[in-house]
């Protein structure tokens, strides 16, 4: 085997791969006598096909099933040969493959990139400082309380939390504009669902009112061709109800798998949760701007079978959320093109910083993520015995062990600037970057 690698850039390789005539035509040989054993073609007995009609029937694509195997064995004993590491399965390009010709291919193929870390003290890192006060314990209090109330229909005025029934139309210059009308529509006043005062305009209205109202999309709003646009919606209001909120007892307490005798109980599991989430929010804030500091700092060209790779991990992703209810091929590769490069230099990246600095995960600290894991659980001993006893699952816990200490080692690297936040900002700051 005859074997020469040519670099085409910094991450696509072009290796031509010779393999002797003998070789292939001995295996095309071979396969074609199995063929002749069991192959039935009529006018002739099993078995007993004569050779010059087996290969003159199924020469050629016994020939192109041998080829094809041949590129790819002689393909990944060449990598192993020359050492090299590919990233992605090859391209490959037969130059010759004619019987009593040796065979001659090219194998195009992308490795992956030798990457030289940016300045680490030029990344910027803002760091959430929060704490959960006794307002913000009532306030998750009051929507979990909101999540199970019952509706009252009532006559009066409409205010704030109320739940309103509404038949709406939007106009821009007179012209109603494409997703602005709704029948039946169930909209909470004080949600912020609508753009901004549209909610506050219809505080006071009654069931049986018709309203008509003037707002402006904000100059952000996703839909560019409403974006900051002054429009005029007609209104109907078919009910007003108002939610009755359940008591704090313990049957309510159950509802969220809290075992509590009374309130004060109760507000402390609500204290910790929030907690939990909180910390979690602040470590999210930190890790995506340790990831952007890491991609504005250092150049990196990503093989494109990664990106795809990758896309297709998102498809279907998505897919699982849309409860298989749509088809792989259906979800167009660009809108997940973007999140896939994100993902794949990020990757490489935490890659190199845990090579660079022989950075490990440490025995310890996988099992205090396992029992912090395990401690939001109701039997948390079965949980830990589940990643203990489970390689593949205790593997992923080991990866955002790795994770953390890639972060860790960032930052102290990193210009790091803490931030006063109120918990729900926080919160709002920390959710991750898709």
């Amino acid at each position: 085997m005859q074997v020469s690698v040519e670099t085409t850039s910094n991450i696509e390789r072009r290796m031509t791969i010779g393999v002797p005539a003998q070789e292939i035509d001995q295996a095309v040989q071979k396969r074609l006598q199995e063929t002749a054993r069991s192959v039935r073609l009529n006018g002739f007995r099993p078995g007993k096909v004569p050779m010059s009609v087996v290969k003159r029937r199924f020469g050629d694509s016994v020939r192109q099933e041998v080829v094809g195997e041949a590129m790819r064995d002689h393909y990944i004993k060449a990598l192993q040969e020359q050492d090299i590491n590919p990233a992605g399965w090859p391209k490959f390009e037969p130059k010759t493959m004619e019987e009593g010709k040796d065979l001659e291919f090219v194998a195009i193929f992308e490795v992956l990139p030798e990457i030289e870390l940016g300045d680490l003290s030029k990344v910027e890192v803002e760091k959430p400082v929060a704490e959960v006060t006794d307002k913000d314990i009532d306030t998750m209090i009051d929507n979990l309380r909101r999540q199970q109330a019952t509706m009252k229909e009532v006559k009066r005025k409409s205010k704030n939390k109320d739940v309103l029934t509404i038949d709406f139309k939007g106009f821009i210059e007179g012209e109603e504009f494409e997703g602005g009308a709704a029948e039946g529509h169930r909209l909470t006043l004080g949600s912020g669902q609508m753009i901004p005062g549209f909610e506050k305009a219809i505080v006071g209205g009654k069931a049986g009112e018709d309203l008509e109202i003037e707002v402006e999309f904000p100059e952000d709003y996703h839909n560019e061709d409403l974006a900051g646009k002054p429009a005029k919606f007609d209104i109907k209001i078919h009910k007003v109800e108002e939610p009755q909120l359940p008591e704090l007892d313990q049957e309510f307490f159950k509802k969220f798998g809290i075992e509590a005798e009374d309130e004060a109980t109760f507000r402390e599991e609500v204290k910790k949760n929030m907690e939990r989430e909180l910390k979690q929010a602040v470590s999210n804030k930190v890790k995506n701007d340790v990831v952007d500091g890491l991609l504005e700092t250092t150049e990196l060209e990503i093989p494109a079978a990664l990106v795809d790779q990758e896309i297709d991990r998102l498809r279907q992703d998505a897919v699982q959320r849309f409860g298989g209810q749509v088809d792989f091929q259906q979800l167009p590769k660009e809108i997940f093109e973007e999140q896939a490069k994100r993902r794949v230099k990020t990757g490489l990246l935490f890659q190199e910083v845990v090579k660079k600095n022989d950075l490990k995960a440490e025995p310890a600290q996988v099992d205090e993520k396992i029992q912090e894991i395990a401690s939001t659980y109701e039997q948390p001993e079965e949980v830990v015995a589940h990643f203990t006893n489970n390689p593949d699952q205790k593997a992923q816990i080991e990866s955002s062990v790795l994770e953390d200490a890639v972060v860790d080692y960032v930052l102290g690297q990193a210009k790091v600037k803490e931030k006063k936040m109120k918990y729900e900002e926080a919160v709002q700051a920390g959710q991750p970057q898709r």
